[in-house]
């Protein structure tokens, strides 16, 4: 992902082969458009330390300069390879209040998007990395359409989405355990709600229909069991659900017989 991600600003100028003492002398007195080059050298080379300080070098002489910009988010870029999270994020942060109209600046709210995202290790252990990865990810969809990050961001707001999904899932089986019901419906459906895409929401049906039949809720367990057989006829959630409503019409067909031999013993009674 860092390999990839080294391409996002592209050079225009390709910088022949120079000897060192020219090189020493570029870097002292060039253009901004030949120090970035020699930094971005560096930085592709992975001397991740050089190419700071050359970047920083630009900045310092050539605030204004798109070069000077450019080598901001560059140092940023850097912090988030060396998985420096938290100063990248407020690097880049910085960038987008100052300089809200430069030409990458979509940029700048990408890389913000995947400090967040490179932080999410467990659907367990990461709910606020989860929440601000999609946010941020929403801000390039909203702001950027056309970005070329759109759509990679389109990718990973799906995968964060099921990651929070699957927290839900684990804080709901942690109340169905407890016998919680309602507090483990409610985890359920925001799930159904919130995440109706999510691998977890057929599941989160039947586990809705297992809590309804326990608590003897018959109708509400049959229509949310209708819900899974109409959009996920072949799941093994529906085929679950089927099975355990049968148990209960085999029950209740058990008693009407044994209500109807009853009354019918009853009434023979009567008329001896």
């Amino acid at each position: 992902m860092i390999k990839a991600t080294v391409f996002l600003i592209s050079l225009t100028i390709i910088l022949p082969i120079i000897s060192c003492s020219e090189k020493e002398t570029i870097i002292e007195e060039g253009l901004p458009e030949q120090l970035y080059v020699i930094a971005k050298l560096d930085l592709d080379a992975e001397l991740y330390e050089e190419a700071k300080l050359k970047f920083e070098n630009i900045n310092y002489k050539f605030p204004l300069s798109n070069e000077g910009i450019q080598s901001l988010m560059m140092i940023a870029f850097i912090e988030y390879v060396q998985l420096n999270y938290d100063e990248a994020i407020y690097k880049f942060d910085r960038i987008i209040k100052k300089y809200p109209s430069h030409k990458n600046i979509d940029y700048a709210y990408y890389m913000r998007a995947m400090c967040y995202f490179e932080q999410i290790k467990h659907e367990s252990l990461d709910g606020k990395n989860n929440q601000a990865a999609m946010e941020n990810f929403n801000q390039i969809i909203n702001r950027f359409p056309e970005s070329k990050y759109a759509r990679d961001s389109q990718q990973k707001i799906i995968f964060v989405k099921e990651n929070i999904a699957a927290k839900h899932m684990d804080i709901a089986l942690f109340y169905l355990n407890q016998k919680k019901y309602l507090a483990a419906l409610n985890r359920y459906n925001i799930i159904i709600n919130e995440y109706s895409q999510s691998k977890f929401t057929p599941e989160a049906l039947y586990r809705e229909v297992e809590i309804y039949y326990t608590l003897g809720m018959m109708d509400d367990a049959k229509k949310t069991s209708a819900v899974i057989g109409y959009n996920y006829p072949k799941s093994k959630w529906y085929k679950y659900s089927y099975r355990l409503l049968k148990k209960t019409d085999n029950k209740n067909n058990k008693k009407s017989l044994l209500n109807k031999i009853s009354n019918f013993l009853t009434n023979d009674d009567k008329k001896e």
